[in-house]
């Protein structure tokens, strides 16, 4: 099988990951035979500093005419003077909008062998957990009308919340038939106590649960989820909610996990084509070093292959080869914390990784 793949790197340390997942895909296409065919374009800062804005048209063209896309990073302090409609950031809700791409995946799983890495008590994770966040993407505060006005105590800024049925119901789809393929439990968050958005949210969830009569569902306000994740996260198998809360919960379960460089996710729309990328920032601190954690980029790849091509062993193969070089006691500098281990490079880990995809069978899951 043939596949065209748009590699959006962006910046920091954007190129340094989705250059370690391309790698990742070709080895598995020799493994597998498939051929993957990388078309990179320019997103973010970098499209800033080429061609004055943040999300040229070609590369909207490009991921149009892509079967999907790789996306590393964008953003950092060069362009945080930028107004609000040039910064970097605003590249990705106009990518996901271009797309149509309105249903975030988000899982955070906890490794085997980095249960030392999370900042939970032992016996909080002793058994390992498993969750997926399933995240409204295109609508809500972060696509709502903005500005600036005069106010009873002078200048004041406003940015406003509104979500349909419409945008409720796909969303709630999306995490119904997630559910049914795990453990068919689906926890929806909101803040109906406080939002008129939330109350509306709600009552679209029970009215959609209605048709899931398998799964067990039940709510939570958001202040409530934020505090249960760290209690006990196992008890969660699939969260929905919308596009800032679920922005927040993913990064909180992120360090539940070990690190942030752990955490992949899948933007999906209506079509086979979606968008991959890790949860993690541009990091521009360490970017050009080496220094960074490929796990999450290569994870993302993972899930494209799954996802966009339906290619289930091929994803397997990959998320066999990053716990067995994990069990293997192989980290990064994220990774290391208080264990004495001599942290790898980010090209290192790539390599690992590449090895065990090479040297193992796959198991079935």
């Amino acid at each position: 099988m043939n596949y065209r793949i748009a590699l959006l790197k962006g910046d920091g340390i954007g190129p340094e990951i989705t250059e370690s997942a391309a790698a990742v895909l070709e080895r598995i296409g020799t493994r597998f035979g498939h051929h993957f065919q990388f078309t990179t374009y320019l997103i973010g800062g970098c499209a800033i500093d080429a061609l004055g804005e943040p999300l040229p048209a070609a590369t909207v063209q490009g991921c149009l005419d892509s079967d999907s896309v790789l996306l590393g990073a964008v953003g950092g302090p060069k362009w945080d003077g930028m107004p609000g409609d040039k910064r970097p950031e605003k590249a990705l809700l106009g990518i996901r909008s271009a797309l149509g791409l309105y249903t975030n995946l988000r899982p955070a799983k906890l490794f085997p062998a980095l249960r030392g890495a999370s900042p939970l008590r032992a016996e909080t994770v002793a058994a390992g957990f498993d969750l997926l966040i399933v995240r409204e993407l295109t609508g809500g505060i972060y696509f709502g009308d903005r500005g600036y006005r005069t106010g009873k105590y002078g200048e004041e800024a406003y940015d406003t919340e509104a979500y349909s049925v419409t945008e409720i119901e796909r969303i709630g789809h999306a995490a119904f038939r997630a559910a049914m393929q795990r453990s068919k439990r689906v926890v929806s968050v909101d803040k109906a106590n406080v939002l008129e958005t939330s109350r509306l949210w709600r009552r679209t969830m029970h009215r959609l649960a209605e048709s899931y009569p398998e799964v067990e569902y039940s709510d939570l306000f958001v202040d409530n989820a934020a505090m249960q994740l760290v209690r006990n996260p196992r008890q969660f198998d699939v969260i929905v909610t919308s596009n800032m809360f679920g922005d927040i919960l993913s990064d909180e379960a992120s360090q539940l996990t070990g690190s942030i460089g752990m955490l992949a996710s899948a933007s999906l729309g209506d079509s086979t084509r979606g968008m991959y990328e890790p949860i993690h920032g541009s990091a521009p601190d360490i970017a050009g070093k080496n220094l960074a954690n490929p796990i999450a980029a290569v994870l993302s790849a993972a899930m494209m292959l799954r996802y966009s091509f339906g290619l289930a062993a091929e994803a397997d193969c990959i998320e066999q080869a990053v716990d067995r070089v994990l069990e293997r006691g192989i980290r990064t500098a994220d990774l290391v914390g208080n264990t004495g281990i001599v942290p790898v490079s980010c090209s290192d880990m790539t390599a690992a990784i590449l090895s065990e995809i090479s040297e193992n069978t796959v198991t079935a899951q």
